[in-house]
């Protein structure tokens, strides 16, 4: 059962930017970043306040680097439509499980990221959750 509301074309917005973002990270990396994008909808706090859709958080200003590169507007494909349901469907894994944040950097994960704690890395891209002072709602909503 979905955890936040989603007709097809958010699915296939989701799966577009999860392709965008993390197709070189394989169907786990593309999954991890599908669960930042559905925490940062339920969330509610910190950067993310009022976010309450897909299209509002893939279109926030700022939020992902994909949307600036062609690569984003092409077709969904179905092995991203797959893992965006599985995002919208509430299946987490470590180490984006309560991560509101991740990127890539050229070399080692910095320690915080926006005042975070790192909390782990899949292959190239670094995740941070929020501590339960910025947000303690992240680790009530599942």
């Amino acid at each position: 059962m979905a955890v936040v509301k989603a007709r097809e074309q958010d699915i296939n917005l989701l799966a577009r930017l999860l392709r965008a973002e993390a197709e070189g990270e394989g169907e786990k990396g593309m999954l991890l970043v599908g669960n930042v994008g559905i925490n940062r909808i339920r969330a509610n706090c910190s950067d993310f306040k009022n976010l309450r859709t897909i299209p509002q958080m893939v279109h926030q200003p700022h939020a992902f680097e994909a949307l600036q590169h062609g690569y984003f507007y092409q077709s969904a494909r179905d092995r991203e439509k797959r893992l965006a349901r599985r995002a919208v469907n509430g299946e987490r894994q470590w180490p984006a499980k309560f991560s509101l944040w991740y990127f890539r950097p050229p070399g080692d994960c910095p320690p915080t990221w926006y005042n975070q704690p790192l909390v782990g890395r899949f292959r190239k891209h670094c995740f941070y959750q929020p501590t339960s002072i910025e947000c303690e709602n992240i680790f009530n909503t599942y």
